[in-house]
C-alpha cells in the first residue's frame, strides 16, 4: 500500500485548486499594497480653512438609533447639521426633538425638516438627499447616515483628508460594528471588496470601474455637487453611492476615498434579516441586473473558501488555500481596527452565511425601509 496521499481522489483534486490560489494571492497581494497605501482617517490634523460645512443626515424610521448616533454627530465639529425626516412611519421626528431639547449649548446650529413627498422616477434615499443639499447653503456638503457613529473629531478629519487628497467629491468607508454571526461573517465584506479589488493608486485613473464610493459618508464640494449634478444625477439609482462615485468620474471630477477608522463607525444592520435585505437589494444593480454572474460569483466563493477547509486533511494545496482565505480575513481586519479575529477563523462559513443574502438579490423586487424598488 502507497497510503493515502497517493489515492486517486487527491489527485484529481489538486490541479483544482490552482486557479483558487491564484485568485486568493492575487486578492492578498493588492490588500497588502493597500494595508501601506489606503488611507484611515486620523483625528490629528488641524481642520482645514475651507468655508462652512454641513452635516446632512437622511431619516427614515430611525427611532431606535438616532439616539445612539445624533449626539455625537452634534459634537462632531460641523458648523451646521440638518436632518430630514423622510416620510418616516415611527416617531423619529418626536425622538430626534426630544434629543434636540436636551442638546448641549454650544452644539452647531441644528435643523429638523420635513421631507416633501417623493416623485416618481425617484428613489428614497436620492430624494431625501437632494433636499437636504437645498436645505443648505454649506460650502462643503457632508451626507451621513444615520446609523454613523462619528468621532469627536470627525469634521477636520473628513476636511484634512479631503484636501491632503485634492478630492472634490469624498467617500468614507466606515469601520464596521457588528454583534450578530450574520454581520460579523458578511458586513465586513463590503470593505473586502474595495481593499482587494482596488489598488488605491487607480483612484486616479480613467477606469470607470475604479470609481466606487460608500453612502454611509459621502462629502461634496458645493460647485462640485452642482457639476456632478447632485443627486438629481441619479435619482432612480437603488445603488446611488457607486452611480454617483461613476458620474463623479464622467465629468472629470476628483474623487477621494478613506477608511473611517476610528472616526467613523457603523452598524448597517442588526440581524439575519436585516443583513439579507440591506446586501441582497444591491447585487443585482452591481451586476447590471445579470442574474447568472450573481450566481456565479457566489458559487466561485464557495470553492475559494468554503471547500478548501474540506480538503485541507488530503491536498496541500487546499490546505494552503484555506490558510491564504484566513490569512485575507485576517489582513483585513488588522487595516480596517475590527480585530474580529473568530470572525476570520470563521471565514470559510461566509459564503454559507451568504446565501440568504443571494437568494434575497435573485428576487425582482426589493424592499428597503418599507419601500419597494424593482430590480
Amino acid at each position: 500500500m502507497t497510503g493515502w496521499r497517493s489515492s486517486r481522489a487527491p489527485a484529481a483534486i489538486e490541479p483544482a485548486a490552482l486557479p483558487v490560489l491564484g485568485f486568493l494571492a492575487a486578492k492578498i497581494a493588492v490588500l497588502a499594497v493597500n494595508t501601506w497605501w489606503f488611507p484611515t482617517l486620523s483625528g490629528r490634523h488641524p481642520r482645514p480653512a475651507t468655508g462652512s460645512t454641513a452635516l446632512l443626515v437622511p431619516l427614515r424610521d430611525e427611532a431606535d438609533r438616532i439616539p445612539q448616533t445624533l449626539p455625537a454627530m452634534l459634537a462632531a465639529g460641523f458648523d451646521e447639521v440638518v436632518l430630514l425626516d423622510d416620510g418616516s412611519t415611527d416617531d423619529t421626528a418626536a425622538v430626534v426633538r426630544r434629543l434636540l431639547d436636551r442638546a448641549d449649548p454650544g452644539s452647531p446650529p441644528v435643523r429638523l425638516i420635513t421631507g416633501r413627498p417623493r416623485p416618481d422616477g425617484w428613489a428614497g434615499k436620492t430624494w431625501a438627499c437632494a433636499q437636504l443639499a437645498q436645505a443648505s447653503g454649506a460650502g462643503t456638503l457632508v451626507f451621513c447616515d444615520a446609523d454613523v457613529r462619528l468621532a469627536p473629531d470627525a469634521a477636520a478629519a473628513v476636511l484634512a483628508e479631503m484636501e491632503r487628497q485634492d478630492a472634490q467629491v469624498f467617500s468614507v468607508f466606515p469601520r464596521h460594528r457588528t454583534q450578530s454571526w450574520s454581520e460579523r461573517l458578511l458586513a465586513p465584506l463590503i470593505v473586502d471588496v474595495l481593499l482587494c479589488g482596488l489598488p488605491f493608486g487607480l483612484l486616479r485613473s480613467p477606469i470607470r470601474s475604479a470609481a466606487t464610493a460608500h453612502g454611509a459618508l459621502l462629502a461634496f464640494r458645493r460647485e462640485a455637487y452642482a457639476a456632478a449634478g447632485g443627486f438629481d444625477a441619479v435619482r432612480d439609482a437603488v445603488i446611488e453611492d457607486v452611480a454617483l462615485a461613476r458620474t463623479v468620474r464622467a465629468r472629470g471630477l476628483r474623487l477621494g476615498l478613506a477608511l473611517g477608522g476610528a472616526t467613523v463607525q457603523v452598524r448597517m444592520y442588526r440581524n439575519r434579516r436585516e443583513v439579507a435585505a440591506g446586501l441582497g437589494r444591491g447585487l443585482l444593480p452591481m451586476t447590471g441586473g445579470r442574474r447568472w454572474l450573481v450566481v456565479s460569483a457566489w458559487l466561485w466563493h464557495l470553492l475559494a473558501y468554503s471547500v478548501p477547509p474540506g480538503l485541507a486533511l488530503v491536498s496541500p494545496r487546499w490546505r494552503l488555500a484555506a490558510v491564504l482565505g484566513i490569512a485575507e480575513r485576517a489582513l483585513l481586519e488588522v487595516k480596517t481596527g475590527g480585530r474580529d479575529w473568530p470572525a476570520a477563523l470563521a471565514v470559510a462559513a461566509s459564503p454559507l452565511a451568504a446565501v440568504p443574502v443571494v437568494a434575497q438579490g435573485l428576487r425582482r423586487r426589493q424592499v428597503w425601509r418599507g419601500r419597494s424598488y424593482a430590480t
